[in-house]
């Protein structure tokens, strides 16, 4: 497969899941944000979603002010934040665009329909009355995008890079989202939840579809270093970190070639230290610490990638 055949739809699965995973993360915000709060801690809420989302400085360079509708603009329809759900899904369909003839029919046109939706719905006041409802839409056109290339798609080469682009993204983003609430230095773990705090899990449970897993597999009270676990190793878990880990180890192996042997050691590491890991030793060193350093391995890894097989990096 040619490598900019590759890059487009490397980064048309990646920008798909972009959109939804920020969906997920306002999502979480904006239950929070209806619980009983100062201002203050509801301001402190939306600034750990930019911090963590690394969109503060672009934020603050445009807003005098920090309010939830704000940041939820923001991170929606800007078009001058490359990471708002528009911008993700505008690229995502330009880079599906590029690559029309390796897409079957139903792949491209759940990506353009997409983007026409998205349009009509921007230019209602749905994201005002009711944005819970506009991120769950969000969702399940990326839900939908995702069954009907594994429904329509031969098994070669398109569909692994798609795959690879879906769970690097995913992983990422899980991090993202398990480490909104540690981030800026808050405790890692506490002798006792408040009823804010076991709401606030609660919602973020939800927002990686994780509420009823949760119930199944620990069948007790929720608790935020039972969610760590969850979501970062268990692979059983369609989210966490592990599963999408074993994803891409998976996928790269299938479209490996003479230069990525280093590529699929990383990956290969980067797996083996979450399957063998234990909650209580990452809760140990510190579960941000933890987290800040498996995002900054995977950006490093989403670069090899880019390297071994997509359309090099400008200089």
């Amino acid at each position: 497969m040619l490598s900019r055949t590759a890059d487009h739809l490397f980064w048309m699965a990646r920008y798909t899941e972009r959109a939804e995973n920020t969906a997920r993360m306002l999502d979480v915000n904006v239950q929070t944000s209806m619980l009983p709060q100062s201002d203050a801690e509801n301001a402190q809420g939306w600034r750990a979603l930019l911090g963590i989302s690394e969109l503060q400085y672009a934020f603050d360079q445009k807003y005098q002010s920090l309010e939830g509708r704000e940041v939820i603009d923001f991170m929606v329809r800007d078009p001058g934040n490359s990471s708002s759900i528009v911008a993700c899904l505008t690229a995502a369909r330009e880079n599906a665009r590029a690559v029309r003839g390796t897409l079957t029919t139903e792949v491209w046109e759940i990506q353009n329909q997409t983007w026409l939706d998205m349009q009509r719905r921007l230019k209602s006041d749905l994201l005002e009355t009711d944005p819970s409802k506009f991120f769950e839409w969000v969702k399940y056109r990326s839900h939908l995008s995702r069954g009907v290339t594994l429904g329509t798609m031969l098994r070669d080469e398109a569909v692994h890079f798609i795959r690879l682009g879906t769970f690097l993204e995913r992983a990422d983003n899980t991090a993202r989202i398990l480490d909104v609430k540690y981030h800026g230095g808050a405790p890692e773990a506490q002798e006792g939840m408040s009823q804010r705090d076991f709401y606030y899990w609660g919602a973020m449970l939800r927002s990686v579809s994780g509420f009823e897993i949760y119930r199944k597999v620990y069948r007790d009270v929720i608790t935020p270093a039972r969610i760590a676990e969850l979501l970062m190793l268990r692979g059983d878990m369609p989210r966490s970190l592990l599963a999408c880990m074993d994803e891409v180890v998976q996928n790269l192996h299938e479209v490996r070639n003479d230069v990525s042997a280093d590529t699929e050691r990383f990956a290969g590491r980067l797996r083996a230290e979450l399957q063998f890991g234990k909650i209580d030793d990452i809760l140990k060193a510190g579960l941000h610490d933890t987290l800040t350093r498996f995002l900054a391995d995977i950006y490093e890894l989403g670069n090899r990638v880019s390297r071994d097989f997509l359309v090099p990096l400008a200089a």
